[in-house]
């Protein structure tokens, strides 16, 4: 791989001496101008016009060779779920009746069951250890029941998932290989806006896998946007290189033929999820430390502050009697946390993290995640008109994860499961892209909350009155229900927001 990338670095360092050195930009101190070649026409050296031909000849092979290396490294990840769904009858049509016994004697719901079928899924990853490690999505693998990923060689191998971050949508895979070929990580910190990139996956399907695309990094830091819901951890880097469905989880890669991020997100304003020149990739530092992180413990570990806040915009800051709208607002410091014993209280505006101004909450959020706990922070604040700076040691973030055998527990419990609410998902189910919650994944048709009017694809935006952002949240507010309590679910369908209140089912 090495000699590839070589004889890459090599060809485009020729080519741009060459370009600098026969086409200066600009006129020079003796007052030269910049060769021009319409300017002798035809007449041109023909050294000159070989001389050019030659380097980019040798340009586009080290383009095409550092294709040729990227591409063994990247699998194609196909999943497959079962999923139960209820199949209507004629009945169906007269659902404001259908608990009255006259009408149920005209139009008997005999057709109305419950049917499994078969989900398949595809998307893309990256090999990043000769042992089999792999990188993709959390949302192509998210609670599927079998995984696959076929090589280039249309190899084809049973693959399990090591652990998964829905925050970052990251997971790391495992196929049991030895000596695979695979891409080394590079530095997505030293990544520059213009800088040249390759996205590889297999967009739209199997008959397009290790689709090659090339375009360069439009923008770093790309946050705020929703993708990965109102908890997720976006720091995106923003690129130009087609990216369709089916990319989710292959790699971005440099010109050295290193890994810089994970392409997982498109933005697609006409609501056809076809390529518009806006596609997102979660940065290989992000991604590499949750893999390390999960394969170490088993588990992503991130720093805590322990702290509910909001921006601070211009209305604030003249309450506030603040110079300037910047940095965050503390609305709330949770007891016994790192924040609280640092001496932070609600009310202040946190200014700087470690000496650098905060751009955003979610720019904050990011970077107290980045750290391990323990690690001592330093928060510049200011206190009714006064900066000062306090030391925070930082705590461990609380687990997302709940077991599955959890999980199953509450979905027999409330008769229903629910997933995250996605950018994507909003955008098909034509929700406001501001609205947080988690969409209702599949119902039991026999469930007190299907008979209360739940449905699938509903949006929950709170319980029991208090809003739900993420499915980690739901799960922590269902278990807090004892048997016999209402359940008071708010829901958001199409335009329509509404309450539905049910009794969980008894065990």
């Amino acid at each position: 791989m090495k000699s590839h990338y070589s004889k890459f670095a090599t060809a485009l360092t020729v080519v741009l001496v060459f370009l600098i050195i026969r086409f200066p930009m600009g006129s020079s101190a003796s007052g030269d101008v910049p060769y021009d070649f319409k300017a002798e026409g035809n007449d041109a050296p023909t050294e000159l016009r070989e001389e050019a031909t030659d380097l980019l000849t040798r340009f586009n092979s080290a383009l095409v060779n550092l294709a040729d290396v990227s591409k063994p490294t990247v699998v194609m990840v196909s999943t497959e779920r079962t999923v139960t769904r209820r199949q209507g009858s004629m009945f169906d049509f007269f659902s404001p009746f259908r608990d009255d016994p006259f009408f149920r004697d005209f139009f008997p719901d005999r057709g109305s069951r419950e049917r499994e079928f078969q989900q398949r899924g595809l998307g893309s990853g990256v090999i990043v250890s000769a042992d089999g490690y792999i990188l993709t999505n959390n949302h192509v693998i998210d609670q599927v029941d079998t995984i696959t990923v076929t090589l280039i060689n249309e190899k084809v191998l049973p693959a399990t998932v090591v652990g998964s971050d829905p925050r970052t949508d990251i997971a790391v895979l495992k196929v049991e290989a030895d000596n695979l070929p695979y891409m080394l990580f590079g530095d997505s910190d030293e990544l520059h806006v213009g800088e040249m990139v390759l996205a590889i996956g297999s967009p739209l399907g199997a008959a397009l896998a290790h689709t090659v695309t090339q375009g360069i990094v439009s923008a770093k830091g790309r946050s705020d946007l929703n993708i990965l819901g109102g908890q997720g951890f976006e720091d995106f880097i923003q690129t130009d290189a087609a990216i369709n469905r089916g990319n989710s989880g292959g790699p971005l890669v440099n010109m050295r033929g290193e890994l810089v991020g994970i392409n997982t997100a498109i933005a697609s304003p006409s609501g056809t999820g076809g390529f518009q020149g806006i596609g997102f990739a979660v940065p290989s530092n992000m991604a590499r430390n949750v893999m390390e992180s999960i394969i170490e413990t088993g588990r992503v570990v991130r720093g805590f502050v322990g702290i509910q806040f909001q921006p601070v915009d211009e209305s604030l800051a003249r309450a506030l009697d603040l110079p300037q709208a910047r940095g965050i607002i503390v609305t709330e410091v949770v007891d016994d946390s790192p924040a609280s014993e640092a001496g932070i209280q609600s009310e202040d505006v946190i200014l700087k993290f470690n000496g650098r101004n905060i751009q955003s909450p979610s720019d904050f959020r990011r970077r107290v995640a980045e750290m391990m706990p323990g690690t001592e922070i330093t928060l510049t604040i200011n206190r009714d008109g006064q900066e000062k700076d306090l030391t925070v040691v930082l705590g461990e973030f609380p687990s997302d994860e709940i077991a599955a055998a959890d999980q199953e527990t509450i979905r027999d419990f409330v008769g229903f499961s629910v997933t995250e609410l996605t950018a994507e998902l909003a955008q098909r189910l034509r929700i406001r892209s501001n609205i947080q919650g988690v969409v209702v994944e599949e119902v039991d048709a026999n469930s007190p909350a299907a008979r209360n009017g739940l449905q699938q694809l509903d949006v929950i935006v709170s319980l029991n009155r208090r809003p739900v952002t993420s499915v980690n949240e739901f799960h922590q507010g269902i278990s807090a229900i004892d048997p016999g309590d209402v359940v008071l679910l708010q829901i958001v369908r199409g335009n329509n927001r509404f309450f539905i209140a049910f009794e969980p089912q008894s065990s």
